[in-house]
């Protein structure tokens, strides 16, 4: 029989709170070595995330949602002490697809792809740890992270164009109301003596996303059934809609009274300012008054759940009032799932590293400096865009032009080229921009347009109106050799042909000409085309198929 001395007992209970010490360090190095391998891959687009939240005024709400996140969380972590890590394997298909995603995203050069990307891994990730108890109480803080990511180009600019337009009209008949004259033409105001022009960054875009934001957590902190959280949420809309509309009221009033000096500077500043305030208002009222709405009342005092406790679903066990105990965090007791999401992560990221980063090109093309000024017997003008519209449209190359012939009426030409489109810019479609410069969009459909070699091709051809001033536009996108007519199918040629081909590249290719009064639109329609057959074979130097 072996002797034990007092020593070795000693030595033999200090290996023992050693080995008991190791293990939680084991647990929480691999807890960092995967937040580690799934922030990394996307350091990058991450970086440039928090340029766009600090850049531009509309997304400067983003660089708080985080810190709203881990706040949210943070508020239920006595609700979530006594719950058990028992993890998840649908945690492992969500990483998968996260990581497959990624690679769409930077093959594309599109940012947004990439920001969805990572939300997947980050979701994944906790599912695969945590298991189907603590997400079910954790998913609502994790989904608001989605607000902080931008909207692609095309869908925000249309989203723009149409707050702007409705936004000016509710706004000019709260000022006739009250007893101003005023005429709308699309998104500018005239008073008369002076001019208001609703710009993109008075669409209400700015009150939106920080509103929606906002709505999201008044609901999910709201004690109610699901359709009073949606009406709460959904409210926002309306709400900024209505808010801005009587903040460009409200300037427009007072602009008409005491000049235009109240529609600029600090005054203008706060009064953006007051309208997120109101706004905030409205919907913490709008919340209370449907705490009082319908049979399930509740208390003013009890309407928020701020104490972050949740209802029990079906299922689940009453608490008994105490805390189960928690077990020290070790390797031991870590899921098998969040292991295999660890590995399937550093995998992922060794792979990355492997393969070569694509990259989008650009053909080689002539610039449009060079476009010729005379095509057969029609000779072109050109003219300039202003500032303001190069800086919304974020083209690579332009040709603006009125060409005519001896005696003819003038053909307005333009064409604006990209080298590459992506989340941050691409091509503006005619059918967002005409309402934004006061323009009726009267009819719009598809007509044959003579192409290369005795063929045709089908284009957007649409009757536009302000005032009694008519035009007939014809216009296409022309994108890597297809000539398509439909804003969506372009981002899905878009999509494919970065991941296939590398490139991006596209143009808009667009002709107007005013219809007389008294003129057939037949006439005007072959005037368009007479000139479109001459200038279709020039266009291939310019943009390349």
């Amino acid at each position: 029989m072996r002797r034990f001395t007092k020593k070795s007992v000693k030595r033999v209970t200090q290996d023992t709170h050693s080995a008991r010490r190791g293990a939680p360090v084991a647990a929480y190095a691999l807890l960092a070595v995967a937040a580690t391998a799934a922030v990394a891959p996307f350091a990058s687009v991450l970086g440039r995330l928090y340029s766009t939240w600090i850049l531009q005024p509309e997304y400067s709400h983003g660089i708080v949602i985080p810190l709203l996140s881990i706040f949210l969380i943070w508020s239920r972590r006595h609700e979530l002490r006594g719950l058990p890590f028992t993890g998840s394997w649908i945690g492992i298909p969500l990483i998968a697809a996260g990581l497959l995603l990624r690679y769409v995203g930077v093959s594309t050069t599109m940012q947004t792809i990439e920001h969805y990307a990572f939300l997947l891994v980050l979701y994944g990730l906790v599912l695969a740890l945590t298991g189907p108890a603590i997400f079910r109480r954790l998913w609502m803080p994790l989904l608001i992270l989605i607000f902080a990511i931008p909207l692609p180009s095309f869908f925000g600019n249309q989203l723009s164009v149409d707050l702007q337009l409705l936004s000016s009209q509710i706004g000019v008949a709260a000022m006739r109301a009250t007893g101003v004259s005023v005429l709308l033409e699309g998104n500018v105001i005239d008073l008369g003596n002076y001019q208001l022009e609703v710009a993109q960054a008075c669409s209400g875009l700015r009150y939106l996303f920080p509103l929606m934001t906002l709505a999201f957590i008044v609901a999910y902190l709201f004690r109610g059934p699901w359709w009073k959280r949606a009406v709460i949420f959904l409210s926002s809309l309306p709400i900024t809609v209505l808010m801005n509309s009587l903040r460009i009221a409200f300037i427009g009033v007072t602009v008409d009274r005491w000049g235009p000096d109240m529609a600029q500077g600090a005054l203008h500043q706060f009064e953006g300012w007051l309208v997120f305030m109101l706004s905030t208002a409205a919907v913490v009222l709008l919340a209370f008054v449907l705490a009082r709405a319908g049979r399930a009342r509740v208390e003013w005092s009890d309407a928020f759940n701020l104490g972050g406790t949740s209802v029990r679903g079906r299922g689940e066990p009453a608490s008994s009032g105490a805390e189960a105990p928690t077990k020290a965090l070790s390797l031991r007791n870590l899921p098998r799932t969040f292991i295999a999401a660890s590995v399937l992560l550093l995998a992922g990221d060794l792979a990355g590293a492997a393969t070569p980063s694509p990259h989008v090109t650009a053909p080689t093309r002539a610039a449009f400096d060079e476009f010729p000024a005379r095509i057969g017997q029609w000779v072109g003008r050109r003219e300039a865009l202003d500032s303001i519209y190069l800086s919304a449209l974020k083209l690579d190359d332009y040709v603006l032009a009125d060409y005519r012939e001896p005696g003819g009426a003038p053909v307005n030409f333009y064409s604006a080229y990209y080298r590459t489109q992506g989340t941050s810019r691409a091509i503006h479609s005619p059918h967002d921009c005409i309402p934004g410069g006061g323009w009726e969009i009267v009819k719009l459909e598809k007509r044959a347009v003579p192409g290369p070699g005795g063929s045709s091709f089908l284009a957007n051809r649409a009757v536009i109106q302000l005032g009694s001033n008519r035009e007939v536009v014809y216009y296409w996108f022309q994108e890597r050799g297809r000539r398509l007519t439909n804003e969506y199918v372009v981002r899905w040629y878009l999509l494919w042909d970065a991941l296939t081909r590398h490139r991006t590249d596209g143009a808009l290719v667009r002709y107007a000409a005013a219809l007389s009064p008294g003129e057939s639109p037949s006439k005007v329609d072959s005037r368009i085309l007479e000139l479109a057959k001459l200038i279709d074979p020039q266009l291939g130097r310019f943009i390349p198929n």
